[in-house]
């Protein structure tokens, strides 16, 4: 089974599709750790990749696209995998669904996880994340102890590059325009599924699980009555 998060920045696919995967038994797939970690080792694809995100802007496709299909060539991703963070625009996801083709496998579900502009801003502009064990704080709802210090291992706590006002906003005006596309390519298909994202974790979660068990229920039903 494969199941596309998508959502603005901010919108909380990666924490959905990480409750998701743990749910299913399947593999939790985020291209922004993909990059991040590319980063972290100086790569020749994290070295290109910088440039792009510290300016808030979507690294160009060909650099996307083959890292991810190398990650779901991997054993852990044999039985389907929940996408996080790809794929972010249409080509990208007419080669997903190609590849995909070629091994017998298909995008079953794309879970949509919709937020009012302001309240991502809010969302994003506040993050903190520890330097040292990546644990995540914001200035409003999870503030740290101590100012700029982590709860966990006391270590600095900063803010992405792509976390400022300034950036945000961009990363979102980007959003409407190279991602937003894909709604209409995967309703088309009648695989899209909408859901408010402002119902706090948990509730997301339920309303991603019931709308996934609807759908089921519907397909199997239609099924029967077609057999």
């Amino acid at each position: 089974m494969h199941i596309i998060m998508l959502g603005a920045p901010g919108a909380g696919k990666g924490t959905q599709a990480d409750i998701l995967a743990r749910e299913l038994g399947l593999t939790h797939v985020a291209s922004g750790d993909l990059f991040r970690q590319a980063l972290e080792e100086e790569s020749e694809i994290g070295l290109v990749a910088r440039g792009y995100m510290e300016k808030g802007l979507l690294v160009p496709d060909e650099i996307a696209i083959g890292m991810i299909m190398e990650r779901l060539s991997q054993p852990d991703c044999a039985r389907g995998c929940v996408l996080d963070g790809f794929p972010r625009t249409l080509h990208q996801a007419e080669v997903l669904d190609q590849a995909l083709d070629e091994r017998g496998r298909r995008i079953d579900r794309a879970i949509y996880i919709e937020v009012p502009d302001d309240e991502l801003v809010r969302r994003l502009s506040g993050r903190w994340l520890c330097r040292t064990c990546q644990a995540p704080y914001h200035d409003v709802s999870s503030p740290p102890r101590t100012a700029g210090r982590c709860d966990r291992c006391d270590c600095e706590l900063y803010q992405r590059l792509d976390d400022t006002k300034e950036t945000v906003r961009k990363r979102l005006s980007v959003f409407l325009a190279e991602t937003a596309p894909l709604l209409e390519h995967y309703d088309s298909q009648n695989r899209l599924i909408r859901i408010n994202g402002n119902l706090g974790i948990d509730g997301v979660a339920d309303e991603i699980g019931s709308a996934l068990r609807s759908q089921v229920s519907t397909r199997l039903n239609v099924t029967a009555l077609e057999g």
